[in-house]
């Protein structure tokens, strides 16, 4: 459903499970994201909505000096406002914080996941490690992308369920992906954010069509960028991979029995390993060449 008024614009649309509505009366922010997800997901979007968001400006002298803007879930703001130049990553970072909070119909991984050959490659990673970077590298490589935040697992068949967004790059990181490839296709630069100097990659419209399909988890793979680090690659037990899984693990002690059940299955069918690189031209062949054998 898309609406158009005065002053708010409303326009709905699907992201892997999650149907999103959007209302705002900041227009470039609509603009923006119909940019990210084309027309062909913007406007279409039929069924129950699970997350109803609201970004307004915030009134009286701050409309004018300073301006910002406000994220709303149903109503009540989990947020202080952000300066509304930063409406965008707002959307963004908010619309994690409603699925960290309500999606517990899967567990959910602090983890990118990719996939190719119907096989999905899970990267778990703290803040930090190279995660969002190594990802959009194998993206543009021509990987499937599944998610950059969020790894859902469907509890009942353990397959990984996708959700294709947009790829927040942070800080030197976006130059890096820009030198990576030429087909690199990012959104505008957003300046002192709170997290830094962030840009987002626009997720392949591959990854879109394809973002009802899920995909047999085969690799977890536990990255992590250190400046000139020598490549190494070293298999883990089970038994490692599944404390350090849990670890990257938003809800799995909230899913008590579920969650233990679950993740026990995701490590059973994969396999295992540590990644330490310090170039992300050498980690991309590595995993690849590691997924393909």
């Amino acid at each position: 459903m898309f609406q158009t008024g005065s002053r708010v614009r409303r326009v709905s649309y699907r992201t892997g499970p999650f149907l999103v509505v959007l209302e705002s009366d900041h227009l470039p922010l609509v603009d923006l994201l119909c940019e990210f997800y084309p027309p062909a997901w913007i406007g279409t979007a039929e069924g129950v909505t699970s997350f109803h968001v609201q970004m307004s400006r915030v009134g009286g002298i701050r409309r004018w000096t300073r301006p910002q803007v406000r994220f709303r879930i149903d109503g009540p703001s989990p947020f202080e406002p952000y300066p509304l130049d930063h409406a965008f990553p707002l959307f963004e970072w908010g619309l994690n914080w409603c699925i960290a909070m309500r999606a517990h119909q899967f567990l959910m991984l602090h983890a990118a996941v990719v996939e190719r050959g119907g096989r999905a490659l899970i990267l778990p990673a703290a803040p930090g490690a190279g995660k969002s970077t190594l990802c959009a590298a194998l993206v543009l490589r021509g990987w499937r992308l599944l998610s950059d935040e969020f790894g859902l697992c469907d509890l009942s068949t353990g397959l990984m369920v996708p959700l294709p967004r947009a790829v927040p790059l942070k800080n030197e990181s976006i130059q890096v992906i820009r030198a990576f490839s030429a087909d690199a296709h990012f959104g505008p630069l957003f300046p002192k954010t709170r997290k830094g100097d962030v840009s987002h990659l626009r997720p392949p419209a591959e990854s879109l069509r394809r973002q009802q399909e899920p995909a047999r988890p085969a690799h977890i793979v536990f990255p992590r960028f250190e400046p000139a680090a020598p490549l190494q690659v070293h298999a883990l037990a089970s038994s490692e991979g599944f404390v350090r899984l849990a670890y990257n693990a938003f809800n799995y002690q909230f899913l008590g029995g579920d969650g233990f059940a679950a993740l026990t299955r995701l490590v059973s069918r994969c396999d295992c390993y540590n990644l330490l690189f310090g170039s992300l031209g050498d980690a991309v062949t590595a995993l690849e060449d590691l997924c393909a054998a």
